[in-house]
């Protein structure tokens, strides 16, 4: 039990509890229901938050004291998500070379990233689409403008607008990723693939630039 000395409650295990120390608690509680959400949501999209609780060890009354909806805990993750693809996407951008071959190198650098998140491609679908779209704005803009760069090269097919075709080829990616949680069959250089023949790369060059890992 804690009694109050000079307006400072101490515990009957003599350590004084601060500000700190109570703020780093609540954000590891935070980040560990984060993390566990991803998993439970991941197997089962339509998973609860009581069932995101039992998982993390954790009672409801916590889950909702740190996102107070279903859908202040998605949004969270998005925002996880775009911050981790839109510094990947940023640093790829950046640098110099042929557009598919950007393209590939940020997709190898990125599928640990969507192969986490692949929940939000089956959450984007459903009643929080809306707010899904708009968080991922920043990684749709750095999208489209690769894929900009690549029409502008002719290395990229011109049928469909930059903005669309990125967003086509980058489902895809998010696509084989859901697909690959059952049997791992499948992995990034299926989706490096899969994603430069959509946007118009030959195969035998998208082949090439996949590389031979898994």
């Amino acid at each position: 039990m804690c009694t109050l000395f000079h307006y400072t409650p101490v515990c009957n295990t003599g350590v004084v509890p601060t500000e700190s120390s109570r703020v780093r608690s609540m954000n590891e509680t935070r980040d560990r229901i984060l993390d566990v959400a991803l998993e439970v949501l991941g197997g089962n999209p339509d998973a609860g938050m009581g069932d995101i609780a039992a998982a993390a060890g954790v009672v409801r009354r916590t889950v909702y004291l740190h996102f107070p909806s279903r859908l202040d805990l998605v949004r969270t993750l998005t925002e996880r998500a775009v911050a981790e693809m839109t510094a990947v996407l940023t640093e790829v951008n950046a640098a110099d070379g042929a557009a598919d071959a950007m393209w590939a190198a940020f997709i190898a650098r990125v599928w640990p990233v969507a192969h986490r998140y692949r929940v939000l491609l089956a959450l984007r679908r459903g009643e929080y689409g809306e707010a899904i779209h708009g968080l991922l704005g920043p990684v749709d803009e750095l999208l489209a403008d690769l894929v900009q760069r690549g029409q502008d090269s002719d290395v990229f097919a011109r049928h469909l607008p930059a903005g669309l075709l990125s967003q086509i080829a980058y489902g895809a990616v998010f696509a084989i990723a859901d697909s690959d949680r059952s049997n791992g069959t499948l992995g990034a250089r299926a989706a490096t693939i899969t994603s430069l023949l959509l946007l118009g790369v030959p195969e035998t060059r998208a082949i090439a630039l996949a590389g031979t890992g898994p």
